[in-house]
């Protein structure tokens, strides 16, 4: 499995302070079938600033480690960017990173609110040839009580990931619910972990792919799994178009 969103390069954000929890986090990716891991340490989210530039460096010696270390997993170099309007500016400049030097370019949303101007960053970053990926929009408020906010953005060209948590119990209810409804109307395209930690914050994506073929069948797996390859490897990916959401059941709020 591919693990497109952790935060696994030591001493640079919330994620290990140490490169030792590094190689803990690294074992427990393998142990949980992951061979492949997209380091996405957080840029501009008002407490951590990691320049592009820096991210690559650290993940080559990160590599080194897990290699010395007999650990049979790969990390990538990637950035998990808190949307500003200056997103595309610093893309350009190279301060703001995509996944894997591809044309995909995680965006990080407050957990309150939905600028004004997203729409046109987006269409603005879509005619210069990068893809935004809406990381956890399960954990937004404005998403939550407006879902078709959302809708709206997937229809105008963007992706969504949501957390593996939210398919293994772990989440808060709201969540869950809310990642099924995207599930259901098919506005989900990715699912990742957000590994921060071995015990809080873990690897569970297996979990997280067993209980949605429990609920969905092999094929929307298969979809998912293949939708992390083709963006860690530059390659299209074809969604299917999303559905509004029509009815007024939802968290009884919209």
């Amino acid at each position: 499995m591919i693990d497109l969103h952790c935060h696994i390069l030591p001493g640079i954000d919330d994620g290990p302070k140490t490169i030792e929890e590094s190689m803990e986090l690294a074992r427990a990716a393998e142990a949980d079938g992951i061979h492949t891991l997209i380091a996405t340490p957080h840029h501009r989210n008002g407490a951590y600033d990691n320049p592009g530039d820096t991210i690559p460096h650290l993940v080559d010696y990160v590599n080194r480690v897990i290699k010395n270390s007999q650990i049979d997993v790969t990390v990538l170099p990637g950035q998990e960017n808190r949307i500003t309007g200056e997103l595309l500016e610093e893309l350009q400049q190279g301060t703001a990173i995509p996944l894997n030097h591809s044309r995909y370019v995680f965006v990080e949303f407050s957990s309150v609110q939905v600028p004004q101007y997203t729409s046109r960053l987006f269409f603005d970053m879509q005619v210069e040839g990068y893809v935004p990926i809406i990381v956890h929009p399960e954990r937004n408020q404005t998403f939550l009580e407006h879902p078709n906010k959302l809708y709206e953005l997937i229809k105008g060209g963007a992706l969504t990931q949501v957390t593996a948590h939210c398919f293994t119990k772990k989440a808060p209810k709201k969540a869950r619910q809310f990642a099924e409804l995207l599930l259901d109307h098919q506005m989900l395209h990715l699912v990742a972990t957000d590994a921060h930690d071995v015990k809080n914050r873990p690897f569970d994506l297996s979990k997280a792919y067993r209980f949605m073929e429990s609920k969905q069948g092999e094929e929307e797996i298969f979809y998912l799994m293949d939708n992390a390859q083709r963006i860690a490897e530059n390659e299209d990916i074809y969604p299917e178009p999303p559905e509004r959401v029509k009815k007024k059941k939802f968290l009884g709020i919209f």
